[in-house]
């Protein structure tokens, strides 16, 4: 048997490129590069991560590919464009996650479920068209690579939505009422890479586990839904 390299946690970014974020790009923009800089001023959990950043509208674009946050020296460049596809999401993750996880275990690494960072401030302009295949991404028994999806909504993104993409209602969020969206947008990337971070350390640990941090204006969904 070939000797285990070590273990490895794909995390994927997705973010908003809708019309509608327009206003906020230099802080969505922003927010990128403070991630990939937080993971390289890391270089010990960065050895247990990989990144994946995807920015999603009509269609899902590809503006980091999993990569190794000590060796990249590329940053994500946010194109804003179209409207918020919710569906094109989920298709896309169906097809990359197994072969992302396939290929990092091609190489000789132990991969543990991978996790999302859903990243919206709108409202999904495909109806309920997405739900199918986001039930189709979350089933383990059908996807073996499903992955943990923490869903953040900011602006006119609706609580109830956010608990539906989340896997589990502790991985919903909402801005609270009357934040500003530029500074909710910075949080959410000081949050996540905060979660990254934490994640990594505890690969190795004798209780690994996914590490959730909540950003700073930002309640749970569950508290806001129905209120």
């Amino acid at each position: 048997m070939a000797e285990i390299k070590g273990v490895l946690l794909p995390a994927y970014v997705l973010a908003d490129e809708s019309g509608s974020m327009g206003p906020y790009r230099e802080e969505l923009s922003e927010g990128l590069v403070s991630l990939c800089e937080g993971l390289r001023a890391e270089p010990m959990v960065a050895a247990k991560l990989r990144l994946a950043v995807l920015g999603f509208s009509d269609d899902v674009q590809v503006r980091l590919a999993v990569a190794d946050m000590r060796a990249e020296t590329s940053l994500p460049e946010v194109v804003i464009r179209g409207t918020t596809r919710y569906r094109a999401v989920f298709d896309d993750l169906r097809q990359r996650i197994p072969t992302d996880v396939q290929w990092l275990r091609g190489q000789g690494y132990k991969v543990h479920r991978p996790v999302v960072f859903f990243l919206s401030d709108g409202q999904p302009t495909d109806g309920d068209a997405w739900r199918r295949s986001h039930a189709l991404l979350v089933d383990r028994s059908r996807t073996p690579t499903a992955p943990n999806i923490i869903a953040c909504g900011i602006g006119s993104a609706e609580a109830r939505t956010m608990l539906e993409v989340a896997t589990r209602p502790e991985f919903a969020f909402v801005a609270v009422p009357g934040a500003d969206i530029g500074r909710a947008i910075s949080e959410f990337f000081h949050s996540l890479t905060a979660s990254l971070v934490s994640s990594g350390q505890a690969l190795n640990s004798a209780n690994p586990q996914l590490v959730v941090n909540r950003p700073d204006q930002f309640t749970m969904a569950i508290d806001e839904v129905g209120l």
